[in-house]
């Protein structure tokens, strides 16, 4: 078995483009078709973990068990002779490490999964759930930082969006990260995360130039 590695350093902040081995837990625990449905949950247990890569020879990945799963077959197993092997998913969903974790993120969310193994030529060398994937938005997003923020409604007119932007930095606005709301509408609002700050300027010079700030804070 590998031991799970500690919480891990998102050196790519703010990476649209950022693999997912930049996200994965590295060489994770792992058990074999050989062991025992007691055992593999007691493994879970003392690690914290709800997924467990069942693996043979060579590292090669052969399966994946959830402890839901486990939990659901352990009575069976002592009653009908049920194994791992019964209950693991032979054929599960995987990815690459250099793949984006955009790929990740859409199969979790897509299959209503909540890990996956990282294989790399048919061999276990990951896996990325989806509490890594929120850890890494978190962080990317700035949201656990002490910040300032400024949410401005903007049409869809060529360069708004740029305008909107170049007068924040102007009012001495520091951007981390800008996010925006989903609807298909006319106008967006755009959520301009900043470096602490006094915003009131930034609101004052936005609305002189037309623009309709939502909310403003320091």
């Amino acid at each position: 078995e590998r031991k799970r590695v500690g919480e891990r350093k998102w050196k790519a902040q703010g990476d649209v483009s950022m693999k997912i081995k930049a996200l994965m837990i590295p060489d994770p625990i792992s058990i074999t078709e050989k062991t025992s449905i007691k055992e593999a949950i007691e493994v879970m247990k003392v690690n914290s973990i709800r997924h467990l890569p069942v693996t043979g020879e060579g590292n090669m990945l052969v399966g994946f068990v959830t402890l839901a799963d486990l939990r659901t077959g352990l009575i069976p197993s002592m009653v009908a002779g049920l194994t791992l092997s019964d209950l693991m998913i032979k054929n599960p969903i995987i990815v690459e490490p250099d793949s984006d974790i955009e790929i990740a993120a859409q199969l979790i969310y897509k299959h209503k999964i909540s890990g996956i193994p990282v294989v790399k030529k048919g061999r276990l060398v990951g896996i990325i759930t989806e509490s890594d994937m929120l850890r890494a938005f978190i962080d990317m997003m700035g949201i656990l930082r002490a910040s300032s923020r400024v949410d401005v409604s903007i049409g869809s007119e060529p360069g708004m969006l740029r305008k909107a932007v170049q007068i924040i930095e102007e009012q001495g606005g520091e951007i981390v990260n800008v996010g925006m709301t989903p609807q298909k509408t006319r106008k967006k609002v755009y959520f301009f995360r900043l470096n602490p700050c006094d915003t009131s300027l930034i609101k004052d010079a936005l609305e002189e130039e037309g623009f309709k700030v939502v909310a403003a804070m320091d």
